[in-house]
């Protein structure tokens, strides 16, 4: 197989390649397929948002962006069956508050699950955080010049430019998600919430291999890419 040169996989929700009615309509509007809380793509800047959702690295797609993991809400579905029991009814909020002890705010919590009775009544949660991979290198150029046409510049290759983007596993895992896992786990540890410290341990288990993975082929977006 070719090595892909096109850093860009999908550019606001659409492979670069696609010239379909519907991902130029998303391209030239702007627009977000993944359940953003707005119809926008809002990354990086909402006037001028970075709408790039997946690089290639060794030929493989790697996300980006956080809001990418909401397709079709997969993630929750499959987060709520590690958390509660197959029976459950559950429902799912999004970028919940989280406050530490003196009721400050520790930053919001990506996604909760709720397990709730047959009375509405909550008896069962659970926390979900999502980290996307951070990139090293610029990923701006080749998404503006790609930008400017689309249908010619699909398979550009940029490999022999300056800071060709690619994915940056340490500062996603170790920098960010663990420390992120530690801080707001250890709250939710301090409530005396079920399972918390297993579900931290293996969180932070999977960010190690992140870490040292060649690359993350993520499961949500295989079928797409």
């Amino acid at each position: 197989m070719p090595i892909q040169k096109q850093p860009l996989a999908e550019v606001f929700g659409y492979l670069t390649a696609d010239q379909s009615e519907k991902a130029k309509r998303f391209r030239s509007r702007r627009l977000c397929p993944f359940n953003n809380k707005v119809p926008n793509c809002t990354k990086d800047k909402a006037k001028n948002p970075l709408g790039v959702c997946s690089i290639y690295h060794e030929n493989g797609p790697v996300i980006t962006c956080p809001i990418r993991f909401r397709e079709g809400w997969i993630i929750a579905d499959d987060a709520a069956s590690f958390f509660f029991d197959e029976t459950a009814t559950w429902g799912s909020l999004i970028e919940v508050r989280l406050n530490d002890s003196t009721g400050k705010s520790a930053g919001n919590i990506d996604v909760v699950l709720v397990a709730y009775d047959d009375n509405g009544k909550v008896y069962d949660f659970g926390a979900l955080e999502i980290q996307a991979v951070y990139i090293s290198g610029n990923v701006r150029e080749p998404f503006e010049y790609y930008m400017k046409d689309p249908r010619s510049r699909a398979s550009m290759d940029w490999s022999n430019e300056p800071n060709y983007p690619r994915p940056d596993y340490l500062s996603s895992s170790r920098k960010r998600l663990a420390p992120q896992l530690l801080f707001k786990g250890g709250i939710l540890h301090s409530w005396e919430k079920k399972d918390c410290r297993g579900i931290e341990q293996e969180l932070l288990c999977h960010s190690a291999e992140f870490e040292t993975s060649a690359q993350i082929r993520c499961r949500y977006c295989m079928d797409h890419l």
